[in-house]
């Protein structure tokens, strides 16, 4: 494992994000779409959703094929299915989420479904997104085998996140949540740097609790809280089929968004105040002993993102070698 860390300013991070992404073929557009999704979540406090995570990209095993411009399966004025073109998710993500964005704000709802695409990052980037154009967000985005059902020892489900994120006076309030107990891009950063897992995450491909973080890629990530957490993830698979997996035989990645204006519902002004009233209550209740203070989901990375954009962000110094290397590595376009 390698103990080196590597302090990186925003605008140095987001430049070799750049280089890397350019090295393995994306254009500048996509580069930049990537870049900032993944700066982002450094500044969120996700390391492993940060810089580490360009280098799950050329590892991918639908990374070498081709690839074609996202286009629409079907649309309605208020909604739209598109074919990724098996692009990465964490572009195809971000155009649907615009294009949800602008149905909403034309028609006050939109249903938009994205299929035949991978690796979508964080949630709460894209709900976050739509919650700043003043409407609110659900977001679920399913994925191929690596969760055990509750109970099972053999991989079924995708780590399966479901976001969700509204307009607020104070920000959006956004909560996402992965259905699995542990997240597969942190799992894929703990086996690049040889760090264990914690107790009771993962089972090995015996059924056996392990925190081998190899061990558990070739066994299953557990659901958390049991039953729940697992009725969460089959749910949110489901949700994947409406979103376009059950076009693709076998097919399980499939992402939904919904978004809405408030005001379909109650003035948004209203909305925004009252959401802000109802955090100010949580926030009020007296902490149990040893909690200082009740924390809002989201609210820890909105004072990251915060502290960290003037303090800069830091790497483990195998993903910044690594990282240079593909900046270094030329491979050209992506196939077409």
């Amino acid at each position: 494992m390698s103990v080196d860390r590597i302090h990186l300013n925003v605008e140095e991070a987001r430049a070799l994000g750049e280089r890397a992404l350019r090295g393995i073929g994306y254009d500048e557009a996509e580069a930049r779409i990537v870049a900032d999704h993944v700066i982002d979540a450094a500044l969120c406090g996700y390391e492993y959703s940060g810089l580490a995570k360009i280098l799950n990209i050329p590892e991918h095993r639908r990374f070498a094929l081709p690839r074609q411009k996202m286009r629409i399966l079907h649309e309605t004025p208020v909604s739209a299915l598109y074919d990724g073109g098996n692009n990465v998710g964490m572009v195809a993500m971000y155009h649907a989420a615009n294009a949800a964005i602008a149905k909403a704000a034309a028609h006050g709802i939109a249903i938009i479904g994205v299929t035949n695409s991978w690796m979508s990052g964080r949630s709460a980037y894209f709900v976050e997104m739509i919650a700043r154009a003043d409407l609110v967000a659900i977001h679920t985005a399913s994925s191929g085998a690596a969760v055990a059902p509750y109970g099972g020892m053999k991989p079924v489900l995708g780590t399966n996140p479901i976001a969700f994120a509204m307009p607020a006076a104070d920000g959006p309030l956004v909560l996402d949540m992965g259905t699995s107990a542990f997240m597969a891009t942190e799992l894929q950063l703990r086996a690049r740097l040889g760090q264990e897992l914690p107790e009771g995450v993962a089972i090995d491909r015996d059924g056996r609790p392990t925190r081998d973080a190899d061990a558990a890629r070739q066994g299953a990530i557990l659901p958390f809280g049991g039953h729940k957490g697992f009725g969460l993830g089959l749910i949110v698979q489901a949700f994947g089929l409406l979103g376009g997996a059950a076009l693709i035989p076998g097919g399980d990645d499939g992402y939904v968004f919904i978004a809405f204006r408030p005001d379909l519902l109650v003035p948004s002004a209203d909305l925004k105040r009252e959401i802000g009233a109802l955090i100010g209550r949580v926030k009020a209740v007296p902490g149990q002993p040893g909690i200082a203070e009740i924390r809002i989901p989201g609210e820890q990375s909105a004072r990251n993102r915060e502290r960290l954009a003037q303090e800069g962000v830091t790497i483990d110094g195998l993903v910044h070698q690594r990282l240079i290397a593909l900046a270094g590595s030329n491979q050209g376009g992506l196939p077409r």
